[in-house]
């Protein structure tokens, strides 16, 4: 029987050989329960430490150097994106593996170019997990069919610029043009020139529908 890994606050103390060692991030501690277990039960692969956020996850990954971590993109404090950045630009050849509730297309895109290997929605099954877990372990991508199916859906179509979402942020926190103008020192008439692109580009009807759009699609965590 081979050994388990022992960890106390995240920090390994003992350590099996040969064995895919695996971070896991999640604010919920449910979520991770159920990942350490299902992990506990494989003999391929062990749980080195755990993380509630992504400023817990950065300080684990540089203390533990794990092979994969599995990691939520919601969550307190640091974000699982920001996280993902901040470990890859420190360690280019750090295995992330994103497991979340949200499949929009601009969210997974975002994470696939900080450096995500993989994207899996919460709703995957416990063997789809496992196998994706071996395969990022082995240089190879996983993309759960529904997110891959919303970047499918929206291929060729623009982004929204860094100016738009300054614009559509403020749009959602109830702001009128006239607010969104003054708190970005810029002319109405420059908020709805942004407003009448990003509506197009989001094929929305109205401001609210915008803001729908861009929430359900991850524009508005990117």
């Amino acid at each position: 029987m081979r050994r388990r890994a022992i960890f106390e606050r995240g920090v390994i103390m003992g350590s099996s050989d040969g064995v895919i060692r695996v971070l896991i991030t999640d604010d919920h501690p449910v979520m991770r329960d159920g990942l350490r277990a299902a992990i506990a039960q494989e003999a391929d692969m062990e749980v080195v430490g755990e993380a509630a956020d992504g400023a817990e996850a950065i300080e684990r990954y540089r203390a533990l150097q794990p092979d994969v971590t599995l990691i939520d993109l919601q969550m307190p404090n640091v974000d699982g994106l920001e996280a993902i950045q901040a470990i890859r630009a420190d360690y280019p050849q750090a295995v992330m593996v994103v497991l979340t509730t949200f499949p929009g297309d601009a969210r997974v895109t975002r994470a696939m170019k900080l450096g995500a290997i993989s994207y899996l929605l919460k709703s995957a099954c416990r063997d789809e997990i496992l196998r994706a877990v071996r395969a990022a372990a082995a240089g190879r991508h996983v993309v759960a069919a529904e997110a891959a199916q919303n970047i499918a859906n929206h291929l060729g179509s623009e982004s929204l610029t860094l100016r738009e979402l300054s614009v559509l942020r403020l749009v959602a926190e109830g702001k009128s043009n006239r607010e969104v103008a003054e708190a970005l020192s810029i002319s109405e008439d420059t908020v709805k020139a942004r407003m009448k692109s990003l509506m197009a580009k989001l094929n929305a009807e109205d401001r609210t529908h915008a803001v729908t759009i861009a929430i359900r699609r991850g524009f508005m965590d990117s």
